[in-house]
């Protein structure tokens, strides 16, 4: 890294924040394999789009169909998924956009890693929480089933470890809520605490 210097742009976040109308931030979904963060995610990202927001959803499935191809599912595998698409995040926070991250991300650490690299100020972490039970009845890939018939290996809730966030800014019981009232919940949030501002 010795031959590597970091360029700095004449253009700074709140210039392109200001040119954009609006503050760039990070919205990080954490949660069990179908416990509805990519639903939760898409329905909120559509709520802001009307609203006249740039936004860009990462979600977990589709960032390893490219970026992320070349990585399992072991831990250091995982770890590596989740350094990747932080910095990704933050490239695009840094452009201004709002970003919504929906990745199971079952390691606290790497979570901290997420929300050091975009700043503390700049990131949402919100915990779908939801009984592995429900997950499994919603799980319309069928990965429980092959991951319960050692079909595949490492499988977050069976075989691998998911670490409960310890102090989400966010908490949503996706057994109770339905998709639209979590989406709600979670916009009544930004707006409280100044993140956005809803147009009537």
């Amino acid at each position: 890294m010795d031959n590597i210097f970091q360029y700095h742009s004449k253009i700074d976040k709140k210039s392109r924040e200001a040119l954009l109308k609006q503050d760039s931030f990070v919205i990080w979904f954490t949660g069990l394999s179908a416990s509805g963060k990519s639903s939760i995610g898409n329905n909120l990202e559509y709520f802001l789009y009307r609203q006249g927001y740039l936004t860009f959803m990462l979600d977990g499935d589709n960032v390893r169909f490219g970026l992320n191809s070349d990585l399992g599912f072991s831990d250091s595998d995982r770890k590596e998924n989740i350094r990747r698409v932080a910095h990704v995040a933050k490239l695009l926070m840094e452009a201004g956009i709002i970003v919504i991250v929906t990745f199971i991300s079952p390691f606290i650490k790497d979570r901290q890693l997420a929300r050091e690299l975009v700043g503390q100020e700049n990131f949402i972490e919100i915990f779908v929480d939801c009984p592995i039970d429900i997950c499994m009845q919603r799980d319309l890939k069928g990965l429980y089933k092959k991951a319960l018939n050692d079909e595949i290996k490492d499988f977050t809730g069976l075989s691998s470890p998911y670490e409960r966030p310890e102090n989400p800014h966010i908490t949503i019981d996706s057994g109770k809520m339905s998709v639209e009232q979590a989406a709600e919940y979670i916009i009544e949030y930004l707006q409280s605490n100044n993140f956005i501002k809803i147009k009537k």
